[in-house]
Formats: C-alpha cells, structure tokens, sequence
C-alpha cells in the first residue's frame, strides 16, 4: 500500500469503528474451461455513511467487477463485503447500480412508471404511494415535467438522470455507479457532475462510484481509491475533500499527476493474472 494512506483526512473514531460498507481483502475471478483469471487481488477499503467513494482506475483493473461483487452479483473468492456488518451473498435492495448504459430504461413505460416500477415489483409501496415517491425523485432531479415522457423521447443525460432517480426512489443504502457518465459528451458530462454533487448535498446518500478519469475522480469523490493495473489491488487511498468542479490550481494539478503514477508506475510485485485450471 502506497504511503498515500496518510493523506486521508481522520474520520470521527465512532464512525471509524462502524462503516456502513467493508470490503476485506476481496479477491475476485473470472473462471472458463481452460483458465481461471484473477480481476481483484485482497482489496480492501471501508465506505462510512454519506461518503462518496471513487474507484479509480484504468481499463481492465477489475472496478466494474469490484462493484458488481458489493452489489452481490458475483462472489468473492477470497475475503468477504460486509454492509453494516453482515456479509453480502447476492443482490438486495440496499444496493442500487446505476451503469453506463442509456438503455437501462423499459422503453413502453413512461418516465414515471420507470421511476416506480422497482418499488412496486419489490412490493415496497403500492401503486398510489410508488407514483407519488417517483414524482418526487423526479423532481429532485429536475425531470418532473416530463414525467409522462417515454425514454425515446429524452436526451442520454436525461436518461442518466431517470435511472438515478429510479435508484434513489429504492432508498438504498449504498448507491452504486458504474462509469454513469462516460458514454455522454463532455459538455453533458460537466453537467451531469454538477447535478449528481448538487443532489447530494441535499439528499447525503453513500455513493460508490466507478470511473477510468482521474479528473472526474477528484470532482465527484471525497475519497479515491487507486486501483492498480490488472489484476486491480488497491495502492493508494487519497483525500479528495478539498476539491470539486471549480478546482483547477497547483494543489489539484499535483494531485491528479500523483495519481497518474500510482495508476501506471508498475507494483513491486503482481499475483499471477492467469492460471489453468486443473
């Protein structure tokens, strides 16, 4: 681990002593007939309640694989993800993914009916009552007017802001984001930072948010964990407090070089990335 670990800004020793999310040396893999390989080696990290926790890394360094095990979608194979201390074993309620992808949405439902599908097919709430709560995330993220809208009808960035919406309607308690804005043109991008930051400082959610761009990073994080290239370990964690959409000085230019290095510089040593199986 990278001696970056000591930037990190001490956390209240009652918060410290309960994070909402653990992940404890988390070993992921992905198996075929002929080879097993390694995504993760003994990852670990602690998410506290309302953090905004960045995995930052580049292509191939297992994140989106990281994010899919604490949604419960894959198993570890070494280590456990604890979410307020009980170990995760599949998909729940609790963890909401928004990904990359546009067409996340039923494209014969309106805006709205998409906003409250996941509450009343989880029976969470009834019809009146999941109508009522999507109008409201809706608003919160500026879309209410097009509530009765259909997906084609609406911009990618629109789209984004649908499905963050449908996403925090569930009330997670960790909300997880895989690369949510990458596929949008920079302009959009800007603003949809912008948006996700504003919503935040409303609403406090604990995010979980997966990028390959060291500025996005720092913009949308107050803490980054730097994944190392394939297979991804964890090499450094950074404070990224201080820093936000208007940061462009000294401080945050040696920072985003820093990361830079720890990105790509080589570790002193790799597992192996591939084996055969027996």
């Amino acid at each position: 681990m990278d001696n970056a670990m000591a930037t990190v800004t001490p956390i209240k020793p009652e918060l410290a002593a309960a994070p909402l999310l653990q992940v404890d040396g988390v070993s992921l893999e992905y198996r075929t007939a002929q080879t097993v390989v390694r995504a993760t080696h003994r990852v670990r990290f602690d998410v506290h309640a309302a953090d905004r926790f960045v995995l930052l890394g580049a292509s191939g360094c297992g994140k989106s694989t990281l994010l899919k095990a604490i949604g419960g979608f894959i198993a570890p194979v070494e280590g456990e993800i604890r979410l307020d201390g009980q170990v995760v074993h599949g998909p729940g309620p609790d963890r909401i993914v928004v990904f990359q992808e546009f067409d996340q949405l039923p494209p014969w439902k309106t805006v709205q009916d998409n906003v409250a599908f996941p509450l009343r097919a989880s029976r969470t709430l009834g019809r009146k009552e999941a109508a009522e709560r999507a109008l409201h995330w809706l608003d919160k993220v500026g879309l209410a007017k097009f509530a009765q809208a259909y997906p084609h009808q609406l911009s990618g960035g629109m789209k984004q802001r649908v499905a963050i919406a449908r996403a925090l309607a569930m009330q997670p308690r960790v909300l997880l984001m895989d690369e949510p804005f990458a596929a949008l043109d920079a302009l959009t991008r800007r603003k949809m930072q912008e948006e996700l930051l504003v919503l935040w400082e409303e609403v406090r959610f604990t995010l979980v948010f997966v990028t390959h761009s060291i500025e996005e990073a720092l913009v949308v994080g107050n803490r980054v964990g730097v994944l190392s290239p394939h297979p991804g370990r964890m090499r450094a964690e950074i404070n990224a407090h201080d820093f936000g959409l208007d940061s462009e000085g000294a401080a945050f230019q040696a920072t985003a070089r820093r990361i830079h290095g720890l990105l790509f510089d080589a570790p002193e040593s790799q597992p192996t990335e591939g084996r055969k199986t027996a």
